[in-house]
């Protein structure tokens, strides 16, 4: 990145005062998701200068369980703090010029530990696990099952951490034994961090922000904090588990600071969920601002603004972030199950390309879709449609087909799918939309990007420094520290107006875009129904020939 201080863009925070120029301040950022863990060192103009990532094991004991060893987690984050700040000192740059640290992490997984020892309890499960699918069953069954989306804004399902948490307390001998003895410590993987980080049972910080806080089940949209018969509802004694204070996601004091380490002493400023992060590592900070993560499926998060909004589409609703001082916003959230997985299906399954850019130069290969569509509902199909008997689905084929017309297909349909969600958040939230940013592996794919502006009638904004996450998480720390960014309105202009910003500007044919996307309706109707008796297709499928 070269070095920041022989910069000729002007400072960020305080002009030159009797002649002196401020000393260059940075932001720490630990990026925690499922495969690895990073820390990112950011500059005042929110250029990362220095970085570190570690990948670790994930467990799949069993058919459906996904576990990681709560260790893992912080000797992950723990060697990439000292990595990274190894090449930071490397650079001619001091240890007291990193003034605080940001958390961002993966949602929703679940670690318990004994809040006498400090140690965890049991593997984390993870936020995909499926283990507590007859869990849920029992719980759409319960009475008032019906009321617990409009308090807490998500779907009873396998995803949040209350069903984790509730299936660990039935199954796990530990842990049931710490509740009935009530020194069961429950956390999301920020409270896990930030309690070890601290040091443990010595200062016994546990804290959780908003954004994770929403992802539990356990709290109130409305008042942002734990509501009594949403934990009856899951069956949560509050007497017998200790439950992480929930703060804003951006305090000078709440979270703590590091007690070992080459960055020892140094505060813990901000904290966000990976999806709300990387919102505001967009400056996403208006209703109508709207991002979308293109990985190995897709993110979209869609900021509705103060109050929160409850979907009549089958989207989540989700609190985005809350700076305090009123500065607090909520978000629609909707997921498609296929996108990056769409194009390692052409790599691995069709052996159409050996890596996953050629994708994109060989749908180039051709003008249009020739009439292909591809329905990828390898896993049914997500918001707004919500189609479990859904399959995989090829219409349009002719011998006119080539690998080019499939390719195009196969991206369009991620494309198409992102505007099916789109238009439902404009239609929740009343808020129309203003841009979408975009992040990951598929935006860097331009003819994507370009189908993706043309088939939604929208600009698309992809910036060069594509660590949006982990920049959000940096945005919420040093909004809390004292000489760092001060509004909003500031940071909007730091990333705003960066040089390698490419915006993507709608180019299609109106008639000829209506007529592919009624021609993708018409094929996700048509996929429809394809599972007629699950469980004799599974059998089908999975028994081997004689």
């Amino acid at each position: 990145m070269g070095d920041i201080r022989e910069s000729k863009r002007p400072r960020v925070n305080g002009n030159h005062v009797n002649g002196y120029e401020p000393e260059e301040w940075f932001i720490g950022s630990i990026d925690q998701g499922t495969t690895s863990s990073r820390f990112i060192i950011f500059n005042s103009h929110a250029d990362p200068i220095a970085s570190h990532q570690i990948e670790f094991e994930n467990h799949y004991p069993y058919s459906g369980w996904h576990d990681h060893e709560p260790n893992d987690l912080v000797e992950s984050v723990e060697k990439c703090i000292e990595k990274a700040t190894e090449k930071f000192v490397a650079k001619g740059y001091k240890t007291s010029q990193i003034k605080a640290i940001g958390i961002t992490n993966q949602r929703e997984t679940t670690v318990c530990w004994d809040r006498k020892t400090g140690e965890a309890l049991c593997q984390a499960v993870v936020w995909p696990d499926t283990r507590t699918k007859s869990l849920v069953r029992y719980l759409k069954e319960k009475p008032d099952s019906d009321k617990i989306l409009g308090l807490c804004g998500l779907p009873i399902s396998t995803y949040p951490s209350s069903v984790k948490l509730l299936w660990l307390i039935r199954n796990h001998g530990e842990v049931s034994k710490a509740y009935e003895e009530g020194r069961l410590a429950f956390g999301t993987v920020d409270s896990w961090l930030i309690y070890r980080l601290n040091g443990g049972k010595e200062r016994n910080v546990h804290v959780t922000d908003t954004s994770n806080a929403s992802r539990t089940m356990f709290m109130n949209l409305k008042t942002c904090q734990y509501d009594d018969e949403l934990l009856d509802f899951f069956e949560i004694d509050r007497s017998k588990v200790d439950l992480p204070k929930i703060v804003p996601s951006s305090h000078p004091d709440a979270f703590g600071s590091l007690a070992s380490g080459p960055l020892k002493g140094v505060r813990i400023a901000g904290c966000l969920g990976d999806q709300s992060s990387a919102l505001v590592g967009h400056c996403g900070f208006k209703p109508g601002h709207a991002k979308n993560t293109y990985g190995t499926g897709c993110f979209l998060l869609y900021n509705v603004g103060p109050e929160p909004v409850i979907s009549e589409y089958g989207l989540l609703a989700t609190v985005a972030y809350d700076f305090g001082e009123g500065r607090k916003a909520y978000a629609l959230e909707g997921s498609i199950a296929v996108a990056g997985s769409g194009v390692k299906f052409l790599m691995d399954n069709m052996g159409f390309v050996r890596d996953s850019h050629k994708v994109g130069e060989l749908a180039e290969t051709v003008p249009d879709n020739g009439g292909v569509v591809f329905v990828t509902a390898f896993s049914g199909l997500f918001a707004p449609y919500w189609i479990d008997d859904a399959k995989g689905t090829l219409f349009g084929i002719t011998q006119h087909t080539q690998r080019g017309h499939i390719a195009r297909a196969t991206l369009e349909a991620t494309c198409f799918q992102t505007r099916a969600i789109l238009e439902a958040m404009e239609k929740d939230s009343g808020h129309k939309l203003t841009g979408l940013a975009v992040d990951g592996g598929m935006s860097n794919s331009d003819i994507t990007m370009q189908t993706q502006a043309d088939v939604s009638f929208i600009t698309v904004e992809r910036p060069e420094m594509r660590e949006s996450t982990a920049l959000g998480a940096a945005i919420a720390a040093g909004l809390a520290t004292k000489g760092c960014w001060t509004s909003l309105e500031e940071l909007f202009e730091i990333t705003h107006n960066k040089p390698g910003r490419k915006n993507f500007v709608p180019e299609g044919n109106p008639k000829k875009v209506k007529l592919m996307y009624d021609r993708w309706e018409r094929a996700v109707e048509m996929s429809r129904g394809w599972v007629r008796n699950a469980k004799e297709e599974y059998s089908l499928e999975e028994t081997p020939s004689p």
